[in-house]
């Protein structure tokens, strides 16, 4: 089975500018994530799809990350995922693609796997804190209305349930990751 792991990074954050280059623990949100998709190996390929050359730069030399340039069609502000799943799974062709929101940095590696087993199963799952979204190829070239999400949702009491929207997000994702400062 090929399995597709992607990491959907554009530029235009409103609420927190360049949000996906910020770091977390020192690495930017969009690399962390694609180094922990790659980590997993659980991954045929592990694609990066952004509208942003700056983000395809800080990422580009990550040997086992394919960059796919999103058109300015699929990034929008209110363009909806699937769209861009569908953009990636077209350009990487696979059984199951899984998207992992570098939004939540702290995500164990088992829920890409438990992600990876319902769709299989169901056709699409979604993770509740929205961290990982997978769905089969057949899901994908058959969905919908992209805003009325399928998915399967499976509770993750483990995922650490901050979504990085605002400085005061990451500042806070950070003070429960690391050590105190010493002032």
């Amino acid at each position: 089975m090929k399995i597709i792991g992607s990491v959907i990074a554009r530029s235009g954050s409103k609420r927190l500018p360049y949000k996906n280059l910020l770091p977390y623990k020192g690495t930017p949100l969009v690399r962390h994530a694609l180094t922990k998709l790659i980590e997993s190996a659980l991954f045929s390929k592990v694609v990066l799809s952004t509208d942003c050359e700056l983000i395809a730069r800080t990422c580009m030399d990550l040997t086992d990350v394919e960059i796919l340039k999103r058109p300015d069609s699929l990034a929008m502000d209110d363009t909806a995922s699937i769209p861009v799943f569908q953009h990636i799974s077209k350009n990487f062709p696979c059984d199951i693609h899984l998207n992992y929101n570098c939004n939540f940095p702290e995500c164990p590696i088992d829920v890409f796997r438990e992600a990876i087993s319902v769709a299989t199963s169901k056709g699409e799952a979604l993770s509740s804190p929205y961290a990982v979204w997978a769905q089969s190829i057949e899901c994908l070239q058959n969905y919908g209305d992209p805003f009325n999400i399928t998915a399967d949702i499976f509770k993750v009491p483990k995922l650490y349930p901050i979504d990085i929207h605002s400085q005061s997000d990451l500042l806070q994702t950070h003070r429960d990751h690391q050590n105190n400062l010493p002032w």
